[in-house]
């Protein structure tokens, strides 16, 4: 099933109307002694919910990087990922192992997307904005592609600027858990994203 397809059966068209209208507001600034990350990872309705389980992260918004176009939306992000900023407690949880958690969390051998999303928007990508996070996520994605035995398709990119995404999609996954559910078994993320870390 296309993804655009299976996001209005579940926002149904006047959700999907209304969360394309609304703009864009700035991310949040992290507190002190707080840090953030930007990650892709295809939907960014299953990434926020995924990482917020992690101990030692904060918050977790969903947006929009990567691309050129300024004030991206929902409906209209071209050239732009899907995406999501992580803030978290740098005392309780590294970027290394952040950035693991993330990689855990997607199939990162999938060059087009990840599962039912498919299409350039849902390409994965970690976002680093220091050498040092460079260096991180670079030692991850090889652990990752020893682990798994195959090529990584996961991204490595220069930081970009993350544009938060419309109202309607914040903490989908709590705001609306009968249509989440309804998304993430028609998608069957977690079914295919467990079978690619299955004994590893």
């Amino acid at each position: 099933m296309k993804t655009k397809t299976l996001a209005a059966m579940v926002l149904g068209p006047l959700a999907l109307l209304t969360a394309a209208a609304a703009p864009a507001q700035a991310p949040p600034a992290p507190k002190a002694g707080h840090s953030t990350a930007i990650f892709a990872g295809g939907c960014f309705w299953s990434v926020e919910h995924e990482l917020e389980q992690i101990p030692g992260v904060v918050d977790v918004v969903v947006g929009y990087a990567g691309g050129a176009k300024a004030n991206p939306t929902y409906r209209d992000h071209q050239g732009h990922l899907e995406a999501v900023q992580v803030t978290y407690d740098p005392a309780r949880l590294s970027y290394e192992q952040l950035t693991m958690g993330f990689f855990r969390r997607i199939d990162p051998t999938d060059p087009n997307g990840q599962i039912c999303d498919q299409g350039p928007s849902y390409r994965t990508a970690v976002f680093y904005s220091t050498g040092v996070e460079r260096d991180a996520a670079l030692r991850v994605k090889g652990e990752v592609a020893r682990t798994l035995g195959k090529p990584v398709a996961t991204e490595i990119r220069p930081a970009a600027r993350f544009w938060m995404g419309e109202a309607y999609h914040q903490d989908f996954a709590e705001k609306n858990p009968g249509r989440y559910q309804a998304y993430k078994t028609g998608c069957g993320r977690e079914r295919a994203i467990k079978a690619v870390w299955a004994g590893r």
